[in-house]
This record gives C-alpha cells, sequence and structure tokens, in this order.
C-alpha cells in the first residue's frame, strides 16, 4: 500500500469516527440540555450540515450554553477536517491528474537504448542526432523520465536491470545499449542483455579501472574509460606547447590534415584579427572554424580578434601547418620553457605525468594526499602551494582536479600567480568550459565531450573521424547534392558546416573549389559542430544505417 493510500484510509477513519462521536452527542444533547428529542439519522443530519457548512435553521437556537459550545465545536472541527481534504487529496489528485506521464514503451528499429542519464550521453546524443541514428533513455528515476521526457527526449520510465524494462525499448532490435549507471549497476545490466538479447552490442562505461575486466565478464563488448583518453589529450596539448610539435591531427588523405591550433599568449597572432592571418584566403592553411573563449564558430568573421583563449581549427597540408604554427606559438627560446606543474594526481593527472615522462618533458606534481608521485603536497586552489611548485618559472599547468568549481578557481589563483604560463584544464561538464576560459584558462577539454566521442566511434564504427577533438569530423555520401556545385549547394550559409575534401574512388580530393560539382558516390568529408552537421545531414538527404 502506497504512502498516499494509507493516508487515505487514515483520514476516512478519522472522519467517520468523528462524525459518529458527534451524531450520538448533539442526539443526547439536544434531549438532556434542550428538552427536545431527535433520531440518529437527524443528529446524522445536523453534522452533515455543520461539516459541510449548508445550515442548519430548524434546530436553532439552542438555550443551554452546553449546546451552544458544543455546536461551536462541532463547526470548527468539521470545517478543518473538511477543508483538510483540499492540499491533502484534492490538489494532489487533481495535479496527477493533469501531469504528463513518461512513455512506458517505444517501438523503434536500429536504435541505441541508453540505461541511466548523465553530461556525457547529453554528448552522445548530439552525436546521434548529427548521423540521424535514433536513441531512447531507459531509467528507473520518473522524475528524471518525465523531465527528459518534457524536454523533447525519447524516454521511457522503466526498470534496466530487469527483462521487462529492457523490453519496453525493444531492446532486441537496437544496435547498441549503452550503459551509464554506477559499476555494479552496469554488471546487472549487462548480464540481463545478454541473456534476453546475446546478439545486440553493449557498451560501458567504468568509474573505476580496476573493475573493467569484471564488466567484460558480464557481457560488456567495450568497456570505456575516458578519464585516460583525456589524460592523454591534455598531454598532447601541452607537449605541443612546449615543444613547438604540431599537434596530432585527423588526416583527411596523404598530405591533408586538420589540427587545433591554440594561440598562445604573446605569439605574433595574439591580439591579431582573422582577417590578418592569411587564414580566409585561397591555398595554404585555412580556418575551418574557431573557438572563441569556448563557443564554437564555424564561420568566424575576418575581423574576430584572436586572443589566447582562442583555439584555431585549421587544415592543410602538413608542412604548410608546421610554418604557421610558428605564428602561434609565443616568442621564447627552449631554454626558458620550464617544467609543467599537474595538478591533480587521480587517473587524469597520473596519465598526464606518464605521458609527459615519456616525452621527456620535466613535471611537478602538486596533490592535497601525500602519496607516491607526488612532489608537492597542498590544495591546487592556494597560491602558496603553486608556489612551492615553482608556477613563476613553468612553462604550463595541467589542471586534472575531479571538481569543476575547485578548477574554477584554481585557474583564477593560477592566472593571478603568472600571466604567461598555459594553462589546461579538465573539465567534467560542457558548460564549465566557458567559465574557466573566463577565468584565464587557455585550453579547456571536457570528459563529457571525451566520453561521448568514444561511445559515438564505437556505436557509428567509421562515420566519426575524430575522437578527442570538439567537433564533428563526418566523412558521408550526399545524396541530395549529386549533380550540384559547392558553390550552388551553398552549404556552409545553409549548414554552418565546411566541405574540406572529398574522397572519389581511391582519391582524395583536397580542398576542392566552388565550382567542384559533387558525383554520385563520392564520400564528402564535412567539419563541424554536432547541431551543424544535423542540418548538413538533412540538407544532403543523408539517412542513417545500420554501422
Amino acid at each position: 500500500m502506497s504512502r498516499q493510500e494509507r493516508r487515505v484510509l487514515a483520514y476516512a477513519g478519522l472522519l467517520a469516527a468523528v462524525a459518529a462521536t458527534y451524531t450520538v452527542a448533539f442526539k443526547h444533547g439536544m434531549a438532556f440540555f434542550e428538552g427536545r428529542e431527535v433520531t440518529y439519522v437527524e443528529s446524522l443530519q445536523f453534522v452533515g450540515q455543520t461539516f459541510t457548512t449548508t445550515g442548519y435553521g430548524e434546530y436553532a437556537p439552542w438555550e443551554s450554553n452546553v449546546m451552544l459550545l458544543t455546536v461551536v465545536v462541532m463547526q470548527l472541527s468539521g470545517v478543518f477536517l473538511i477543508f483538510l481534504t483540499l492540499p491533502l487529496f484534492v490538489v494532489p489528485w487533481i495535479e496527477d491528474r493533469l501531469e504528463v506521464e513518461p512513455p512506458r514503451s517505444v517501438d523503434l528499429d536500429d536504435h541505441v537504448v541508453i540505461c541511466g542519464f548523465g553530461a556525457r550521453d547529453k554528448t552522445l546524443a548530439a552525436e546521434l542526432d548529427a548521423q540521424g541514428v535514433e536513441y531512447v533513455v531507459l531509467t528507473d528515476d520518473r522524475e528524471t523520465a518525465l523531465s527528459l521526457h518534457e524536454n523533447g527526449w525519447r524516454a521511457v520510465h522503466g526498470d534496466p536491470e530487469t527483462a521487462s524494462g529492457l523490453e519496453r525499448v525493444d531492446v532486441g532490435d537496437a544496435r547498441t545499449v549503452v550503459l551509464d549507471e554506477s559499476d555494479e549497476r552496469n554488471a546487472t545490466i549487462a548480464l540481463t542483455v545478454t541473456d534476453i538479447a546475446p546478439d545486440v552490442q553493449t557498451v560501458c562505461f567504468v568509474e573505476d579501472p580496476s573493475l573493467a575486466e569484471y564488466l567484460e565478464y558480464a557481457g560488456a563488448d567495450r568497456v570505456l574509460g575516458p578519464r585516460s583518453l583525456l589524460g592523454r589529450s591534455l598531454a598532447r596539448n601541452v607537449t605541443n606547447a612546449v615543444t613547438s610539435r604540431l599537434g596530432e591531427a585527423v588526416e583527411i588523405g596523404d598530405d591533408f590534415e586538420i589540427v587545433e591550433m591554440p594561440i598562445q599568449y604573446g605569439s605574433d597572432l595574439d591580439g591579431a584579427t582573422l582577417g590578418e592571418t592569411a587564414l580566409l584566403e585561397p591555398g595554404g592553411v585555412n580556418a575551418v572554424g574557431a573557438w572563441f573563449a569556448g563557443e564554437y564558430v564555424g564561420s568566424p568573421s575576418p575581423d574576430r580578434e584572436l586572443t589566447r583563449n582562442t583555439v584555431l581549427l585549421v587544415a592543410g597540408r602538413e608542412r604548410d601547418l608546421e610554418a604557421f604554427e610558428e605564428r602561434t606559438l609565443a616568442a621564447h627560446d627552449a631554454a626558458d620553457r620550464g617544467h609543467v606543474v599537474v595538478a591533480g594526481y587521480g587517473e587524469v593527472g597520473s596519465t598526464v605525468r606518464a605521458a609527459l615522462d615519456e616525452a621527456g618533458i620535466e613535471t611537478t606534481v602538486v596533490d592535497v594526499e601525500d602519496r607516491p608521485g607526488v612532489d608537492v603536497v597542498g590544495d591546487a586552489m592556494e597560491g602558496s602551494t603553486l608556489r612551492d611548485a615553482d608556477i613563476g618559472d613553468a612553462s604550463a599547468l595541467v589542471l586534472a582536479l575531479g571538481d569543476d568549481t575547485s578548477t574554477v578557481f584554481a585557474t583564477l589563483v593560477a592566472r593571478e600567480a603568472s600571466e604567461r604560463v598555459e594553462i589546461l584544464c579538465r573539465a567534467n561538464d560542457v558548460e564549465s568550459a566557458r567559465k574557466l576560459y573566463a577565468a584565464g584558462a587557455d585550453y579547456v577539454l571536457s570528459l563529457a565531450t571525451v566520453a561521448g566521442r568514444m561511445l559515438a566511434q564505437t556505436i557509428l564504427a567509421e562515420d566519426v573521424m575524430a575522437l578527442d577533438k570538439q567537433i564533428d569530423v563526418v566523412r558521408t555520401e550526399a545524396p541530395a547534392l549529386v549533380g550540384q556545385t559547392l558553390a550552388g549547394a551553398d552549404v556552409r550559409a545553409r549548414t554552418g558546416c565546411t566541405v574540406v575534401a572529398v574522397q572519389r574512388d581511391d582519391e582524395v580530393i583536397s580542398r576542392p573549389d566552388a565550382d567542384f560539382r559533387v558525383r554520385e558516390g563520392d564520400a564528402l568529408v564535412v567539419v563541424g559542430a554536432d547541431a551543424d552537421v544535423a542540418r548538413f545531414n538533412e540538407v544532403a538527404g543523408v539517412h542513417a544505417g545500420p554501422p
């Protein structure tokens, strides 16, 4: 019996007891104090009239004080009992009738089932939307399911650990089941999926890397640990800044690449406008887009100023990219490049330290716990701790803290301590990136972004080419554009995406010009944000298919 049902029974019992007591009291009170005989039915009628405040002139007036007081008590308690039903029962009942219920089932095929819901699932959903892949969220939290449903998500209320819950989302017809609950619940869900849909791919995240093998034993086909990838990505950006080495690129052809290039403080491009860089001119290196304080702009204006929190997304041949990168780096000698401070020595921080050690870069590790590998014990949010780590002489600071609020505050403290140090941050949520850039960070990589892209690559196979980049680099055919030139299709203006290359048979045509005509079978390499790629798919007539 639910709490509401117990409350109703208790209230009904109280009301009946009070009404019976008042009925007997009124009958005998009228006979004893007023000298008038009434029946029990007449007495009950009086009690009903009292409780409902409808009036009862046939019994008034009363001559004795006892009956007057009795009637007053009955009136006050009756009104209290009747009006008590409004907030306790009537209002909740009306709200329940008006409230929208989350769906209990769906009818889908070749879709993705997401068990649980978090920030990384939002990134995954954006990726799936961009590729036109249907998905449904299954959660046993009714409020979460209802909130998602009201916000336009396809969500079902059900227990993902049970066969009945999974059957509500057509798990047998799904292409992939994503497990995003706790490690323990993920294991139980994996066992259930294996039992009722053994041919469906199961992918799950693991919070504790030591438990990965147990999740595989439970039936998970892929177990992902995004924190280690995030650490390696941050380390690569540090290595690029310290060694002036071109960052890891997305290779489009034999000699054509797309790469991110952060603008360093004090570099030739720091303070310049995009129009002054020649990036918008044909040939050489071209700007595909840029992040300004964490916000991606697919077609930036030539008047847009480049600052230290700008990250360019450029395309070109490797030799041209290497030459252009010199303009994004601060002008200092190799001897001036100091050590790298790594704040936070969890999974992300330890991965950064290992990658930098492998690259031969000196590191100083800061953590609140005194354990092997930690050089300075202290809180990275305190200036004294950062000074103990020689932040003033460091070339870069990697903030690998587990809490975004702490990371924002540590960024403020670090930027106050050193104007020239490169600050690279790990963020748990995508929404924290803007705050970190505003606090003085030079580069921010979100754990949710990395995790979502890891899932997208696993689910979509070769469709998504960039794993830990902050944009989509997609290779796809475009049936609706066949026979049109790129100028005629006007892809950039209509979708915000940029066509950077075309694969025709075994040949990759880099930097196609405006007169390039799309043929049947051509695969366009398109770069853009998730929403932009989704619009491109609509314009180009792209339909999702099996992986």
